[in-house]
């Protein structure tokens, strides 16, 4: 059955409804001559269902009624009057023998997953046949494990996952199909949106595997960034970005979406932002990590892939003596596989020389740079760029022939090669709306007006910027014990730095705002007004833990706490085609029982326009989808309004910059 209206209908039918009184023809439309669903008015000035209209001009070119030439594009959403006419129609509950119930059409979906005994009883009953015997409480991570087709294209050492199963992590928006522009979707019971693919045609393919880290020095930083937590709609805990030069990306296996499971043996997928942290920050020259990796749609039988041949996966590190000394490598792209492979290694060159690259070799990342679907332009300014250390991670597959070349080859002598990154999208600085929504972390305003010698300084450093890559306000990294603000004692590290004797310094680039501090530090007098976040969850860890070795900076989670008149939108402009998906799932929303929670990125699918665009990240918040802000809705009203737009989407975000651990 249908989860939104309870009734049983093919995926791709409109939801079916038990109305209780009759509808006025005005409402209906005139191809199914049912009332209307996510109406569509025409230029003649006919109005049709969404779906209805959309398979009918998939085959003909004009207005089912009066037949005037018609074109889809031509067609616009019905009024806001007209869809709230329609929302506000009375149904019935469709469990009639447990629910004699009647609500608004709007009201229907809300009422079947929260208050319905019937549809309770019928999920229960539904769970009952997929898990015969069940054990009570499950592992997320575990759910779902069937025998699913292997990516042979990523090393193996885990299980296979598939979206299939709603406890897989891994989930996409968008359509395989030009027709599926919104098919039925479920909830978790994490709420997250799992837009159904046909699985006969292509599976989500995920891979839990276990990773060893080795650390020289025990307490080095592993270099990498994380979002989520079981106190954020995201749940799981998420790798955000791999630092360059760090011990992850020295080691080349994790990468940005990956979610980790367990630290040493404890599972972390339920535990709050900060407590993984903590885990993660552990010194310690050994760690051990199961991490969750999606590896993209995969439509190949499980008999092809016993069939393929094995791969295997090296790590190889080349030394430079300068930036500028070339390896010696040709890449190029193949025609029917996407990723960078290797053509050449250049006599004498540094590469050849080192004898462990070879031809044919498919390059998986360099320095922790994820290259699966990268292109040759991209590793050459990778390897430009770097200072000394060139880390690859290949798969190699004996025997195997290198295709045709697509002529957009690249080698790492070239000092001139840029990226393709395809069109820039459009950055500028809009203030959104007051409230995204109704935050976890409150905020404290604290005014500072403090007497000082002259010549005495204010005593602190600070971070941040406007012109830092995720757009920061002024924070304070410490307070020394020198300085006149120490011995106020009333501004702390964290404090957000909103103004100095009246210069407002929330719109300042670090250079500017150190400047402002520096000029008016030489006054008799200073006025600092500043804001202090208020987590109301657990501590930050930082308090708990040993941290040499580690540069302080805001935890991930202490920037949700920030009012929105300090956030800095961005636009990110994703194109696809027709038979492509979006490639990325989102959590969050308006919930009864929670109220308005901000919808959240979790994951981006390898291989789809999201991935390949490389802007969005996993934890970054949609604040509006084409201009339309996405505050007080749910889940369930911006999965259609993704799906709707069918070859381009503007994305607005506010992107934080994850934990550091």
């Amino acid at each position: 059955l249908c989860c939104e209206c309870g009734q049983a209908h093919p995926l791709l039918d409109n939801h079916l409804y038990n109305f209780q009184d009759e509808v006025d023809d005005e409402l209906v439309c005139h191809i199914c001559l049912q009332p209307l669903l996510q109406p569509m008015d025409t230029p003649c000035g006919h109005t049709y269902c969404f779906k209805c209209l959309e398979n009918f001009m998939q085959e003909y070119n004009f207005c089912p009624m009066d037949r005037k030439k018609l074109s889809f594009q031509q067609c616009h959403k019905s009024s806001l009057l007209v869809r709230n006419l329609l929302d506000k129609l009375m149904v019935l509950c469709p469990f009639k023998a447990e629910c004699q119930q009647s609500m608004q059409r709007c009201e229907l979906e809300a009422h079947l997953q929260n208050r319905c005994p019937g549809f309770k009883k019928y999920k229960s009953e539904l769970q009952r046949k997929k898990n015969p015997i069940s054990k009570g409480k499950e592992d997320p991570p575990a759910k779902g494990e069937t025998n699913t087709p292997k990516d042979p294209e990523v090393p193996s050492g885990g299980s296979s996952l598939v979206a299939e199963s709603s406890g897989a992590a891994v989930v996409s928006l968008g359509t395989a199909e030009p027709g599926l522009v919104n098919p039925a979707f479920e909830e978790t019971e994490e709420g997250e949106s799992l837009v159904q693919h046909w699985i006969c045609r292509t599976s989500l393919v995920a891979e839990t595997t276990t990773i060893e880290i080795h650390r020289e020095d025990p307490e080095e930083e592993l270099g990498m960034r994380i979002v989520g937590g079981k106190d954020t709609p995201l749940g799981n805990i998420v790798v955000q970005e791999v630092l360059r030069d760090s011990v992850i990306a020295a080691d080349g296996r994790i990468a940005p979406g990956d979610h980790i499971l367990e630290v040493n043996g404890v599972n972390i997928s339920s535990v709050t932002h900060c407590q993984a942290v903590s885990f993660l920050r552990h010194p310690g020259p050994v760690l051990h990590l199961m991490v969750l990796q999606e590896k993209g749609f995969s439509n190949k039988s499980a008999q092809q892939d016993c069939g393929a041949a094995p791969r295997e996966v090296i790590h190889v590190t080349l030394v430079k003596r300068d930036r500028s000394e070339p390896l010696g490598i040709k890449l190029i792209r193949k025609t029917d596989e996407a990723g960078i492979f290797i053509l050449d290694l250049l006599e004498g060159g540094l590469a050849a020389k080192n004898g462990k690259l070879s031809r044919n070799d498919r390059v998986l990342s360099i320095n922790g740079q994820d290259l699966r679907q990268g292109t040759p332009e991209a590793a050459a300014q990778i390897i430009q760029t770097t200072e000394s250390r060139v880390n690859f991670v290949i798969l190699r597959q004996p025997g195997v022939q290198l295709g045709e070349p697509v002529e957009d080859g690249s080698t790492s002598n070239s000092s001139s090669s840029s990226s393709s990154n395809g069109g820039s999208p459009v950055h500028h600085r809009r203030r959104p709306d007051q409230n995204h929504y109704r935050r976890k972390s409150s905020y404290q305003k604290k005014t500072v007006a403090i007497k000082k010698e002259p010549k005495e300084s204010l005593g602190i450093t600070i971070g941040g910027g406007r012109d830092n890559k995720n757009k920061l306000p002024i924070y304070v990294t410490s307070v020394q014990p020198i300085g006149c603000l120490f011995r106020d004692g009333r501004i702390k590290r964290g404090d957000v730095l909103l103004s100095i004797n009246g210069i407002d310094l929330t719109h300042l680039n670090y250079y500017e705002a150190v400047a402002a501090l520096k000029s008016n530090a030489a006054s008799h007098s200073v006025t600092l007004k500043a804001l202090e976040i208020l987590s109301l969850n657990s501590p930050e860890p930082s308090q708990d833990i040993r941290e040499q070795g580690f540069s302080w900076s805001p935890l991930w989670i202490t920037w949700l706490g920030l009012p929105s008149y300090l956030h800095f939108c961005q636009d990110i402009v994703l194109s696809k085609g027709n038979l492509e998906s979006w490639g990325f799932s989102i959590v969050g929303g308006f919930e009864e029982s929670k109220g308005n929670q901000p919808f959240f990125i979790k994951t981006i699918v390898p291989g789809t326009p999201a991935f390949r665009d490389r802007k969005l990240k996993c934890g970054d918040e949609i604040v509006a989808v084409n201009g339309v802000p996405a505050i007080g809705m749910s889940n369930s009203e911006l999965i259609p309004m993704l799906k709707e737009q069918r070859n381009r989407v503007t994305l607005t975000v506010v992107s934080w910059p994850g934990s550091l651990v």
